[in-house]
């Protein structure tokens, strides 16, 4: 699979753009701030409906407009897809797939494929919880895209019962005024079991991947793995990190997650009462990655932490890649090997060179290795222009 075509209106420091790419390698060199980094935002951002640098759609309009058009023609073999997104500030966004509008903006995903890796991507090992549950959602939605759509309901769910707690906060806890409750605690489980049904098996798939990867990456020989710290198990509501092991998932049955999901929140209702917050569920949930014995966060060096963050993206692109009836997904290294050392940078070419399309953005391009020089690009002030690589 690869990009044939971008096509960008409006879309953050670009007010047109008009890019054919190649496959194989695509070199973007360019100053920081000159908009290298917005081009690959563009195409993440139409294979994923999420930006690796913000939340929300917002900020990728041009300022002083009120829409953006990403429009990206991708090609596997000999058929293509022509895939665009319209982003408005005023109203709602849209999406057409080969000139046919589609009536949900998410049924545009499962058309391309991309991996990114970026230096945000440390926060991966080294930050909160939710940076680990991003990344694993963001990989799920891309394997199976209809989970946009349960994700999309356990927050309108979480959102509605968060509210009722709220408002319920001076109740006892056997009100008959808490009936309803009862209501969101079915929608809840049923939906959130799903997603931590899925959150599990995908950990298990990517862990034999992560291990080659991390292998192949870094001079360290330790074993990476990781597990799922659910709030289901966890003895304490408040900091799921002074936890045992004893709340670590083992089981991806679903009525087995279900039976732990309604009995933790039986057990918990009348503290979620006190707090007016839902206290259990896959959003309270995280990755635990870890090196050898030790957890990744907080333990392993800083080069042993860009070890792993890469070796997480390359197992998704294999999961991906043996997912996909459309072969290699797109990889996007953005501004990546002017933070990696010399080891690592040419261990990292040796991994991606042979990938059907591969897209980097770097400052210098002496910092990309010689042969990740195809096909070159200068990008100046929201222009862009080929070079002879």
């Amino acid at each position: 699979m690869h990009v044939k075509h971008l096509t960008l209106s409006n879309f953050r420091n670009y007010t047109t753009a008009e890019l054919p790419l190649n496959s194989g390698i695509n070199l973007f060199v360019g100053r920081n701030g000159q908009g290298k980094t917005n081009l690959a935002e563009a195409i993440f951002y139409c294979a994923t409906l999420s930006s690796h640098r913000v939340s929300g759609y917002l900020p990728l309009i041009k300022r002083e407009t009120n829409k953006a058009i990403i429009r990206v023609l991708a090609g596997f073999d000999d058929r293509e897809n022509l895939l665009e997104l319209e982003l408005n500030s005023d109203g709602a966004n849209r999406a057409r797939v080969n000139k046919s509008e589609i009536s949900r903006i998410r049924d545009v995903l499962g058309y391309v494929n991309v991996v990114i890796f970026s230096p945000e991507d440390l926060d991966i090992v080294k930050r909160d919880p939710s940076n680990r549950r991003a990344f694993i959602d963001e990989l799920l939605i891309q394997l199976t895209p209809r989970l946009a759509g349960v994700f999309s309901d356990y927050e309108r769910v979480l959102k509605q019962r968060n509210t009722l707690l709220r408002t319920s906060k001076n109740l006892p806890a056997n009100s008959p005024g808490l009936s309803t409750l009862d209501s969101w605690d079915d929608s809840l489980v049923r939906i959130g079991s799903e997603i931590i049904a899925n959150r599990y098996d995908i950990v298990q798939r990517m862990i034999p991947h992560l291990q080659d990867a991390y292998s192949a990456i870094a001079d360290e020989k330790n074993d990476p793995n990781i597990s799922i710290r659910t709030s289901l198990l966890a003895s304490s509501l408040v900091d799921t990190e002074l936890d045992s092991e004893d709340a670590y998932l083992q089981t991806l049955d679903r009525a087995e997650i279900e039976t732990l999901f309604r009995n933790r929140l039986a057990s918990v209702r009348s503290k979620e009462l006190e707090r007016g917050l839902t206290l259990v569920g896959p959003h309270r949930d995280d990755l635990v990655l870890f090196l050898g014995p030790l957890q990744a966060k907080g333990y392993i060096s800083h080069g042993e932490s860009w070890s792993y963050a890469l070796a997480l993206k390359l197992a998704s692109a294999a999961l991906l890649r043996k997912a996909s009836m459309a072969g290699d997904p797109i990889l996007i290294l953005d501004d990546v090997f002017a933070e990696l050392d010399s080891l690592r940078r040419s261990r990292l070419a040796d991994l991606v060179a042979d990938n059907e399309q591969v897209i980097i953005t770097a400052a210098v391009v002496e910092d990309v290795p010689s042969e990740l020089r195809a096909s070159r690009f200068l990008v100046l002030a929201g222009t862009v222009e080929g070079e002879n690589g």
